[in-house]
């Protein structure tokens, strides 16, 4: 299996069903053509993953990913906030996924990262490796903040940093994290709703809650 659709489903929000497909995953793993020690590391994400509860894994990826912006997995955040540039760059990135025949569903958006792999793991080799250079200062910057965070998902991040092969200095991203102020405490999440206008009405944006499902690999 292309390592790159792996980890799109690893990143993704852990639905109900991935614990019944336990042994298709580490096989998947086993298949995926990545170094021993890389798939070591996987191997142990994925048995620590499904030896959790289901509703704590959950509650632990919202946690993670959906509470404040530094660890989001939209990765236009990360480089336009919410100007005007990143509608421009969503539509660029929406018009490449069609181009190449990759459809989205309706409420699906194409900075999302996950989306972005599983798009990626059809792509040949060397496009796939220059996506991976061109946003892995972001990566390499979630990877240094959830391991700072001490959380498993580092590896996964970890992963795709060895892919893509870009020249990082992972050690300035490591001493920046170490040092970022929490942006997922109850404290700081109340200063972000003080300081955002909530919308309501037509101008609303029409985003649903839920994470989008992905499928566990056949």
């Amino acid at each position: 299996m292309n390592p790159l659709k792996l980890v799109s489903v690893l990143l993704d929000y852990p639905q109900d069903e991935m614990w019944q497909h336990r042994g298709e995953l580490l096989a998947a793993v086993d298949d995926c053509g990545l170094a021993p020690r890389q798939r070591a590391a996987l191997a142990g994400f994925v048995g620590e993953l499904l030896d959790s509860d289901p509703l704590a894994a959950q509650d632990n990826w919202l946690g993670l990913f959906d509470r404040g912006r530094s660890m989001s997995l939209l990765l236009f955040e990360h480089i336009h906030g919410e100007s005007r540039d990143r509608g421009q760059a969503m539509v660029d990135l929406l018009e490449a996924y069609r181009r190449n025949g990759f459809e989205l569903a309706a409420k699906e958006l194409p900075d999302y990262l996950p989306l972005l792999l599983e798009y990626l793991s059809h792509r040949p080799q060397h496009e796939s490796v220059d996506w991976l250079q061109h946003i892995g200062h972001i990566v390499a910057l979630l990877a240094a903040r959830a391991a700072e965070r001490q959380s498993r998902y580092a590896v996964l991040f970890d992963i795709l940093v060895d892919i893509g092969a870009g020249r990082l200095d992972v050690r300035a991203l490591r001493e920046r994290a170490s040092t970022e102020p929490r942006d997922d405490t109850p404290e700081a999440m109340d200063r972000l709703w003080e300081e955002e206008a909530v919308r309501f009405g037509v101008e609303a944006p029409d985003r649903d809650c839920a994470p989008t499902s992905r499928q566990v690999p056949r």
